[in-house]
């Protein structure tokens, strides 16, 4: 892998100790980019790698350029230090999702991206998974998709109780729901119309802008997609995907079960997630993508993701989108 270049690890929390076990099994080294003394001491105990620390623009003097950078920072500081990123030159990066918290930050980060020519990337590591590009062939398999419905619900009381800063925990849909929403609509594409509900519930003092997101979707060729997730009382993730000859059940998302016409028997699916067990899954693959090429249709870039946001906001907000007529 020696002809990857530098590459810049920008955090030093748990993201990046994971970013870093991927990075040391495929025999690239890191410089890693941290802030604090006491994440650094703790990254440096579990990796073995020792971090810089202080800010962020005096770490990079000196730093080539033509490095590319995984930034793996708090969720409410993404943008920012991205930004500091490509002004300093860096022009291709990886950075954890979701970039950007809300569509003023977006816009913000594209403009940044643009003026400097940065080819960007989100990490949705969860499009790399084991058993997401298995249920991609089962697709292709049975001629594509019929409809698709998906759960993000959250267990707010723990999330409550981390002691997240209000900012994050404010945009939570997009800082941490949009792991399943962006997984639902790689399967299903870009919706032509949607129609979302959303209802503000007591007992989420963290959230009050909603606790209950519902709502349906439609593309051009027929095909339909519905969501229901509920903040207030217990739930998890999940995703489901129908074709014509099976019903894909992803709950865990990592995980397959298999329904056919045969039988209402929901059969677990065996799938190859030896390198979903060795790490954080689909962070072998993804990193693999963004650093050689492999399977790199399934990053995200920028673009993608900042339209993304647009019907996102629907869902969030549960008001209506309609794509855009070219």
């Amino acid at each position: 892998m020696s002809n990857i270049g530098q590459v810049l690890l920008v955090g030093a929390g748990g993201m990046a100790q994971a970013y870093a076990a991927v990075l040391t099994s495929m025999g690239v080294t890191p410089r890693v980019l941290g802030r604090s003394p006491a994440s650094a001491a703790a990254f440096e105990a579990a990796t073995g790698l020792t971090p810089g620390t202080g800010d962020l623009v005096t770490q990079l003097e000196g730093v080539d350029p033509n490095a590319t950078a995984i930034v793996t920072v708090n969720a409410h500081a993404l943008t920012e230090v991205t930004q500091t990123l490509m002004r300093h030159g860096i022009k291709r990066l990886l950075v954890e999702k979701p970039a950007a918290l809300d569509m003023e930050e977006m816009a913000s980060l594209q403009s940044v991206a643009t003026a400097v020519g940065a080819e960007v990337y989100v990490a949705y590591n969860r499009r790399f998974l084991s058993s997401v590009i298995e249920a991609d062939r089962l697709i292709d398999l049975d001629g594509g998709i019929v409809s698709v419905k998906f759960d993000f619900s959250e267990p707010t009381r723990k999330i409550g109780a981390l002691g997240k800063p209000e900012r994050e925990l404010s945009t939570w849909f997009y800082g941490n729901s949009t792991h399943v929403i962006d997984l639902a609509f790689h399967f299903f594409g870009p919706p032509d119309t949607l129609e979302a509900h959303v209802a503000a519930q007591d007992g989420i003092d963290w959230h009050p802008q909603a606790g209950v997101f519902t709502g349906f979707g439609a593309s051009e060729d027929g095909a339909t997609i519905a969501w229901h997730s509920n903040w207030v009382s217990p739930g998890r993730w999940g995703l489901e995907v129908l074709t014509r000859e099976r019903r894909i059940i992803m709950q865990p998302l990592e995980k397959l079960r298999i329904q056919t016409h045969d039988s209402f028997s929901e059969v677990d699916h065996v799938i190859d997630d030896a390198c979903d067990q060795s790490f954080k899954p689909g962070l072998l693959r993804q990193t693999a993508a963004f650093l050689t090429g492999a399977d790199e249709q399934r990053l995200v870039s920028l673009e993608a993701h900042g339209a993304n946001m647009v019907f996102y906001e629907a869902i969030r907000k549960g008001t209506s989108y309609t794509k855009a007529k070219t």
